[in-house]
């Protein structure tokens, strides 16, 4: 469950693009909020029931109003996570056989030395880069 200062600002932004935070939307919200990375249309579905095709609008009107993030894996697996201004900076280790998305931290100073990593490549590339993800694919425990 997201906590109530989150859903405030969930709410905040919906309203600010005039959509609504219907039951369905917060059903996706609630459970994305709950899982333990990003979840797939399917995992979603069997996690907060109702109509697919409500599922997948509620998922579509969310992702354009930056409430969720898509993920999209080497494979062609799309998973859905809420959006880094709500969970936070984090990033994904992908199994490349069954598709499972797991989300995982870094210690400060290992983070701090990817940053520098991804300022050094932009520079190289005359960019400016303002954020970083890693995504690492391999294979999970259940995989190997």
């Amino acid at each position: 469950m997201t906590s109530t200062l989150n859903m405030a600002q969930i709410e905040r932004r919906l309203a600010e693009r005039r959509v609504r935070l219907t039951g369905g939307r917060r059903a996706v919200v609630d459970g994305l909020a709950s899982s333990d990375g990003p979840k797939s249309a399917a995992e979603l579905h069997r996690t907060i029931g109702g109509a697919l095709s409500s599922l997948y609008r509620s998922l579509a009107v969310l992702e354009s109003a930056g409430v969720i993030a898509l993920h999209h894996s080497a494979k062609g697996f799309v998973r859905y996570e809420l959006a880094p201004w709500i969970k936070g900076h984090h990033h994904h280790l992908l199994c490349s056989n069954c598709g499972a998305v797991d989300d995982t931290e870094m210690p400060a100073a290992l983070e701090k030395e990817l940053r520098g990593i991804v300022k050094r490549i932009g520079l190289r590339a005359g960019f400016k880069p303002t954020d970083h993800a890693l995504d690492i694919e391999g294979l999970c425990t259940r995989c190997r």
